[in-house]
């Protein structure tokens, strides 16, 4: 049975919300002959995940404390699906996010990864689109890398549902602070052709302890260092002149499994 791989870094203190997220995950229809599996990896002390139901999809893995973006790569080890997401602990999966993901790379064999529109969860309760969603269907080139520089990224870097082979062969989540699911996107864009979904695959819940609510989210030092870090890399993939393709189209590895 092909599988997709949910990947979750998780700290302690950070599991507030998480049974929503699995719930939010258990109620996920997939197209005939799919199933899930769910990486959970506890970054640094504690036992977070000890929150969730026993579910024989869940797979629990522990590292010292690193960050989100060691926690992610780690929890790869883990995978055994064709095609990987990530879902942070406290976020949503909309009704039918997966399903339109993997029905997206089925259904277009040239295409190695795809992102959706997003949903903001408010403390209210309300939800807000996306102020920067590009259009639905095949993207521009360089479209991500564009809005990046401009400061006004187009999607939520979670949204990405990339073949694993992928996300190995441009080497996981770099290993920085803040942003490594923007940094994987783009590695991704480097080398491959893209899809935009535009219904939406990931409710972001907006809260006062999130990651990204913090100052230090946003210190213009280590955002610099980002930039310094990332945009030679992927002026590097490109100059490669070198583009990944699956090799073995999503309905034939079903039909093998």
């Amino acid at each position: 049975m092909p599988l997709i791989s949910i990947i979750t870094p998780v700290y302690d203190g950070g599991q507030q919300y998480m049974c929503e997220a699995y719930e939010s995950l258990k109620a996920q229809s997939l197209p005939d002959g799919w199933g899930w599996e769910w990486i959970v990896q506890e970054d640094g002390p504690g036992s977070p995940a000890s929150v969730l139901p026993s579910d024989d999809r869940i797979s629990i893995g522990t590292n010292r404390k690193g960050g989100a973006a060691m926690a992610r790569s780690i929890a790869m080890s883990r995978v055994r699906g064709d095609l990987v997401r990530a879902l942070d602990a406290d976020d949503l999966l909309p009704a039918g996010a997966l399903s339109r993901a993997i029905t997206t790379l089925t259904n277009h064999p040239d295409v190695a990864w795809c992102v959706s529109a997003c949903l903001d969860l408010l403390p209210d309760g309300s939800l807000l689109p996306g102020p920067h969603d590009p259009p639905a269907g095949i993207l521009a080139e360089g479209v991500m890398l564009a809005g990046y520089r401009a400061g006004r990224f187009p999607v939520v870097g979670t949204t990405l549902t990339a073949y694993t082979d992928l996300v190995h062969v441009v080497g996981g989540w770099p290993a920085v602070p803040a942003s490594e699911d923007v940094a994987l996107l783009l590695c991704c864009e480097a080398v491959s052709q893209g899809w935009m979904i535009d219904e939406p695959g990931a409710i972001y819940r907006k809260h006062s302890s999130q990651a990204t609510a913090q100052q230090a989210h946003w210190d213009p030092d280590e955002r610099a260092a980002l930039d310094d870090l990332l945009l030679p890399r992927l002026e590097a993939l490109r100059s490669l002149g070198w583009s990944w393709k699956p090799k073995v189209p999503l309905d034939d590895r079903g039909a093998s499994s």
